[in-house]
């Protein structure tokens, strides 16, 4: 898997009946373009109105994640969305024919067999994960739920249940490569003790539950006639109120699937910031509710920072040391402002500039309060884009590149001596003619001090 964007490479549709509505359904998820992310229509009203599958659409976490605006709301999408977020489908339309997807088996692995047929198509536009720096925590005091999100390389999970009960008392699992998804975690199914059903009943749950879709945990003894009762609600068979344990059809498929499951929510849960995440997840006796509001956390720690910085570990041996910046840029003091490289790919580079007391500028601007001249930070954001082009030349040293235009240069917050500048430029579309448009950013730690979108010639020094 790149890191760009995919999409479905056809359409698949899955049907069968609603866990709460007891509805036949039929949902179908459909390719979209790049930047769409998860949107689901309501194909069978009027309007077949579109919602954006993100958590601070979430009306609802009873029994499941419910996605709502005004009068339209669609449920129990959890599952489908682990599915498309753990196999790295970034955009899609899902269109629905009634309030909920299918229940199905009460696992995400329709979803998958379903994703893994019709394949993903590679689109152009850059993965836009959020990289997590520090740790980030919530906590319900009432229920003792916990999740905490720590920096990680990549995006992985591990949740820790805990029941009142001889059948689930304290289960744990993890996932630590979203590879392992469609073996792992995808089968596990959805779970319930039976002496939940009847106040599910009541508040117009579960009409299409059965002992298909899902785990069920007889684990506190009831009457016979009470239990007969209830399987009568529900169309199940009889079942001897003696007799505790699992009774639904299925076996379990491992010991922990109630804790499997629930990473399985999580992770549908999760897909509802609206990017990738780099980061690893400790839930304890994690739930919708608790996950949703993790995630509402989340989408507003992202558009604090709107333009992540890229992290910076001076640990790590530079790809391009100073020397090397010298050999691709003619600038030498007191006008050389890139010092390093420590990232450089096909379409970005990152540049560090350290920030000393020592910089000829900070005489005159100010002598009493030192900051870096925001032209100077202009100039020392274009260095960095001119590594990125000369290093794609034969004989950079034969090469110089010049403005042609600067737009939307904004600078955000002073710079000044002990800083270091953190320089990230993004090639906006191909070189051509000698030609580049580049978006440029400087950070220093998580903030974005400066930013502008340059435009450049490269030419042939005379």
């Amino acid at each position: 898997m790149t890191n760009n964007q995919h999409t479905l490479n056809g359409s698949f549709s899955l049907s069968g009946k609603g866990l709460h509505t007891g509805l036949n359904l039929t949902v179908t998820f459909n390719p979209a373009p790049e930047n769409h992310g998860y949107k689901i229509q309501r194909t069978d009203l009027p309007e077949q109105p579109i919602l954006d599958a993100i958590a601070d659409n979430v009306v609802e976490t009873t029994r499941g994640t419910v996605l709502g605006k005004k009068d339209v709301r669609v449920s129990t999408i959890e599952h489908g969305m682990s599915a498309l977020y753990a196999l790295g489908v970034d955009n899609v339309l899902i269109q629905v024919n009634g309030p909920e997807f299918p229940i199905l088996d009460g696992s995400a692995e329709p979803y998958v067999k379903e994703i893994q047929r019709v394949g993903l198509q590679e689109q152009t536009a850059p993965k836009n994960y959020y990289i997590i720096a520090h740790k980030i925590e919530i906590k319900d005091e009432s229920t003792g739920s916990c999740i905490t999100l720590l920096p990680d390389d990549e995006f992985s999970i591990t949740t820790m249940i805990d029941f009142e009960s001889k059948f689930i008392s304290s289960q744990f699992a993890t996932l630590d490569n979203m590879e392992r998804f469609d073996t792992e975690i995808a089968p596990a199914r959805t779970f319930v003790f039976v002496r939940e059903i009847e106040p599910l009943l009541k508040a117009g749950l579960v009409k299409g539950g059965d002992l298909d879709n899902a785990i069920v945990i007889y684990e506190r003894q009831t009457t016979q006639e009470a239990l007969d009762e209830l399987c009568d609600k529900t169309g199940a068979e009889h079942h001897d109120a003696n007799v505790l344990g699992y009774i639904q059809h299925k076996p379990l498929v491992w010991e922990n699937e109630p804790a499997r499951h629930k990473l399985l929510d999580i992770i549908g849960d999760m897909a509802l910031i609206g990017r990738p995440l780099k980061g690893r997840i400790i839930a304890t006796r994690p739930g919708h509710t608790i996950n949703n509001k993790f995630a509402r956390l989340m989408r507003k720690e992202i558009k604090k920072f709107d333009v992540q910085a890229p992290i910076y570990n001076p640990n790590k041996p530079a790809v391009i040391d100073n020397v090397g910046v010298k050999a691709l840029l003619p600038h030498r003091y007191p006008m050389q402002l890139v010092d390093k490289v420590i990232h450089l790919d096909k379409k970005s580079v990152v540049c560090i500039k350290n920030i000393t007391s020592n910089e000829p500028f900070f005489q005159g601007h100010f002598p009493n309060e030192p900051v870096m001249p925001g032209v100077l930070q202009l100039e020392a954001m274009a260095q960095a884009g001119g590594v990125y082009i000369l290093n794609l030349l034969d004989e950079p040293e034969r090469y110089s590149t010049y403005f042609l235009r600067i737009d939307n240069a904004r600078f955000r917050q002073k710079v000044v001596p002990g800083d270091t500048l953190i320089m990230k430029c993004e090639l906006l579309s191909p070189m051509a003619h000698s030609i580049c448009t580049m978006q440029a950013y400087a950070f220093v730690g998580e903030t974005c001090v400066a930013e502008a979108t340059f435009m450049a010639q490269v030419i042939k020094n005379k």
